[in-house]
C-alpha cells in the first residue's frame, strides 16, 4: 500500500483519533437518527454505513454530495458491523455505502444459509454478475462501482515478522494464532474462515476488538494478540511498528466501492444515481489512501476532508 503524505502518527495519536471519530460519527447500533442537515427540495435520502474511519469518511461524501443535488440528508447511522443496517435495508435506510464483495457475500449467506458456495471472486464484473440474482431478490441496485478497491487485510508487529520470518499469510501455517477482528469474522471466507481453510493457520482465539479500531492495535502491539485485521488502505501501520502481510493465496475477493440503493427509491429518485456515481468515478486507491491518511494521521474531521476533496473535483460547490 502507498499514501503520498508522511505517517507521524503514534499509538497514543491513534487512540485519540478513534475516540475522536467514534464521537463524531455518533456510532450506535439503535439504527435511529432523527437530526437532518441540509434543506434539499428532492426530498430526503437515509444513509447507514459502518463506523470505521475509511466507511465514516466516504459516507460523508455521500451526504455532502446528495445534499449539493438538493437532497435533504439526515445525519447517518453508524453502527459496528453490515448485518445490523442490513437487517433494515431496504426500509429504513435508501442508500449505503457498500462494496461489491461485502455485500454480496452478506446477501448470499443471508439468502441460502451459512453453508453457501461463495458468488464473489477477486474477479469485480464476474462477482457483479454472480451476485445479480442476490441483489434482485432482496431489492437493491448496485451503482457504478468505484476504481477504488478497499480489501481486508491482516498486520503483525515488525518484530514478529523479522523474528519470525513473516511477511505473508502462508509463513503462519500451522502456527497457534489468536487474531484481533471484528464480531463478524470468524466463518468468513475473507477472515477466520480463509485463514483456517485456505492457509492452514490454527486461529486459537479470536478477540472481538473491531477492524482497524486503536484497540486492535493495541492487542497486537501488546502481545495480547498476535494478527489483527485492518484494510489495504490503511496509512498508519508503518508509523506504529506495524506490517501488513500479504495475501498470497487470494482469499480476498474484489472490494470496489459501490453505492447500494433501494431498487424502490431509485426507481422514485432516479437524480440520485449522478451524483454518486460521479464520486464513484473520482476515488481511486491513492486518492482515497490520501484522504484516510488526513482522518486518521492527521486527525482531520471527515467533513473536511470531504469538502476540500468534492470541492476540488468539482463535485460539490
Amino acid at each position: 500500500m502507498r499514501t503520498l503524505r508522511p505517517i507521524r502518527r503514534t499509538l497514543a495519536v491513534a487512540l485519540a483519533a478513534g475516540a475522536l471519530l467514534t464521537a463524531s460519527a455518533c456510532g450506535s447500533d439503535d439504527l435511529s437518527s432523527d437530526d437532518s442537515s441540509g434543506s434539499g427540495d428532492k426530498g430526503t435520502v437515509r444513509l447507514a454505513s459502518q463506523n470505521f474511519d475509511e466507511a465514516v469518511l466516504v459516507t460523508t461524501m455521500y451526504q455532502q454530495v446528495l445534499e449539493n443535488a438538493g437532497y435533504t440528508v439526515p445525519d447517518p447511522t453508524f453502527v459496528d458491523t453490515r448485518d445490523v443496517y442490513m437487517a433494515k435495508f431496504p426500509g429504513d435506510f435508501d442508500v449505503v455505502p457498500e462494496y461489491v464483495a461485502g455485500i454480496g457475500d452478506y446477501l448470499n449467506i443471508d439468502q441460502n444459509g451459512e453453508d453457501a458456495k461463495p458468488v464473489t471472486t477477486n474477479d469485480t464484473d464476474e462477482s457483479l454478475q454472480a451476485m445479480q440474482p442476490l441483489l434482485d431478490k432482496a431489492g437493491i441496485t448496485l451503482l457504478d462501482p468505484s476504481p477504488a478497491a478497499s480489501q481486508n487485510a491482516f498486520f503483525v508487529t515488525k518484530d514478529y515478522s523479522e523474528q519470525n520470518g513473516v511477511t505473508k499469510l502462508s509463513d503462519l501455517q500451522g502456527k497457534s494464532i489468536t487474531l484481533a477482528a471484528p464480531p463478524d469474522c470468524k466463518g468468513r471466507s475473507d477472515c477466520e474462515g480463509g485463514l483456517t481453510g485456505v492457509y492452514g493457520i490454527d486461529i486459537a482465539k479470536i478477540l472481538p476488538l473491531g477492524y482497524a479500531t486503536p484497540e486492535t492495535y493495541k492487542s497486537v502491539l501488546d502481545g495480547e494478540s498476535q494478527l489483527g485485521e485492518t484494510g489495504t488502505l490503511d496509512g498508519t501501520l508503518d508509523d506504529q511498528g506495524l506490517v501488513l502481510l500479504e495475501d498470497d493465496k487470494g482469499i480476498q475477493p474484489a472490494q470496489n466501492l459501490v453505492p447500494a440503493v433501494s431498487s424502490d427509491f431509485l426507481k422514485d429518485n432516479p437524480d440520485v444515481a449522478d451524483p454518486l456515481n460521479s464520486l464513484m468515478a473520482a476515488l481511486d486507491n491513492q486518492t482515497l489512501g490520501e484522504l484516510i491518511a488526513q482522518v486518521t494521521v492527521d486527525r482531520a474531521k471527515p467533513e473536511d476532508v470531504a469538502k476540500d476533496f468534492l470541492q476540488s473535483k468539482g463535485l460539490i460547490d
